[in-house]
């Protein structure tokens, strides 16, 4: 027998209660998320003090994905097997060494390298099992699905957008600006990594597991054809759009903020994110955390991304700004929607394992600042920003047609 997720009250002694009994966890992925980001407008850094290239800047930059699709991919199977709680619980003192390894790293790309894949894997598990856990907790209370992905989403936004905030800022003005960042995340690390301790486990076990461990790793994406039609051409313009606006774009424009790039790039991260938290807000509150908000979210990056051509060939601090904001409607709206969609369409046995290859998809998208920066040697970034906008439109149309072809929203459905 293979185990069950449930989602059942737990007289486990110590568990948070009442409506906030996610929160513990919530502030868990919070912290881990913290750890992701902060590199971010420390790229300008690396750049400016580290003497290093774009190249390798955007290379470190989307190391982390090496972390993060194996830590996904690997870490949700296992939670469905063993439980949410023991997987979580590991994730934050990962991030944690991650940054002790950056903060040692200096101007060493390989140290710099291997605390990038650490804080990848952290963040990995984090995701996709942490996502799922509020989730599981929420519902224990009566909330939706809807309810429970949009928790998730919002906590790791928050994470997202704090980190490279904070790290900016003490980069820019502060000390020790290639130390600092990452030890005040060892110091905000630490309590919120261990609050969740005596939150409950809601996977239901049920008699041991008697599958081969293989094939519970072994997510069938190939029976679920919503995921393959809805879900997955929406899931790589998460990272798309916030990969662009606030990784990308801060490098464009950086000699129109002399002195002041890195509080510039983390002014980019905090206005795409904030623009990302409001996004998910509203598509909660109108009802559109569905296949409705993704391709809201595609149609936002389709213009985002025009905006980032028109950028690219004037660069300018309002353009920049207002790139940013709308490419981070468009994260919020696919963030959100892409995980309500998975918490939908999935089988418990299955729910951990496709939020994984969710979030490994929407992850790619920290790849394609690295590939940009490749091809710019050839293309104009407002030629390829260009390209990127038509692809967008293309996948909206293939959203819209795979919501039509599907089961009637709200409807779980089986595998095909």
């Amino acid at each position: 027998m293979t185990a069950r997720a449930t989602v059942r009250p737990d007289p486990t002694p110590g568990r948070v209660a009442g409506s906030t009994g996610w929160l513990p966890v919530g502030l868990a992925l919070f912290t881990v998320a913290w750890g992701g980001n902060q590199f971010t407008p420390l790229m300008v850094m690396y750049r400016e003090l580290g003497g290093f290239s774009s190249a390798v800047v955007d290379v470190l930059l989307g190391a982390y994905v090496l972390g993060i699709v194996p830590g996904m991919l690997v870490g949700g199977p296992l939670s469905d097997r063993f439980g949410r709680k023991p997987l979580m619980l590991a994730a934050p003192p990962v991030a944690i060494l991650a940054s002790l390894v950056l903060a040692v790293g200096g101007d060493v790309v390989p140290v710099l390298f291997a605390g990038r894949v650490l804080a990848g894997v952290a963040l990995g598990i984090a995701m996709a099992v942490g996502s799922t856990w509020i989730s599981e907790l929420s519902s224990l209370r009566g909330a939706t699905a809807t309810g429970g992905a949009s928790r998730a989403a919002m906590s790791l936004t928050l994470g997202f957008l704090l980190g490279p905030v904070a790290a900016g800022l003490l980069a820019q003005w502060a000390p020790w600006p290639e130390v600092l960042s990452y030890v005040v995340h060892v110091v905000v690390g630490l309590p919120l990594g261990l609050v969740a301790l005596r939150t409950a486990e809601t996977l239901d076990r049920g008699q041991a597991p008697t599958r081969r461990l293989r094939d519970d790793l072994r997510v069938p994406i190939g029976e679920h054809r919503e995921f393959r039609t809805v879900v997955a051409p929406v899931a790589p313009w998460v990272f798309t759009c916030a990969g662009v606006a606030y990784a990308v774009l801060p490098a464009l424009v950086a000699r129109a903020v002399p002195g002041r790039a890195i509080a510039f790039a983390a002014l980019m991260t905090a206005l795409t994110l904030v623009a990302g938290f409001a996004a998910q807000t509203t598509a909660k509150r109108l009802g559109l955390a569905d296949a409705r908000g993704g391709m809201i979210g595609q149609a936002f990056a389709a213009v985002g991304m025009a905006l980032a051509a028109v950028t690219a060939a004037a660069p300018g601090i309002g353009l920049a700004v207002a790139s940013a904001t709308v490419l981070g409607v468009g994260y919020g709206f696919a963030l959100v929607s892409g995980l309500a969609e998975v918490q939908r369409i999935a089988p418990p046995r299955h729910l951990a394992g496709l939020t994984a290859v969710f979030y490994a998809l929407a992850y790619l998208g920290f790849v394609v600042p690295a590939v940009l920066a490749v091809l710019a040697a050839l293309v104009s970034y407002s030629a390829l920003f260009a390209g990127l906008g038509v692809v967008a439109l293309v996948c909206l149309v293939v959203v819209a047609w795979g919501q039509r072809a599907s089961a009637p929203s709200g409807r779980r459905l089986d595998p095909a």
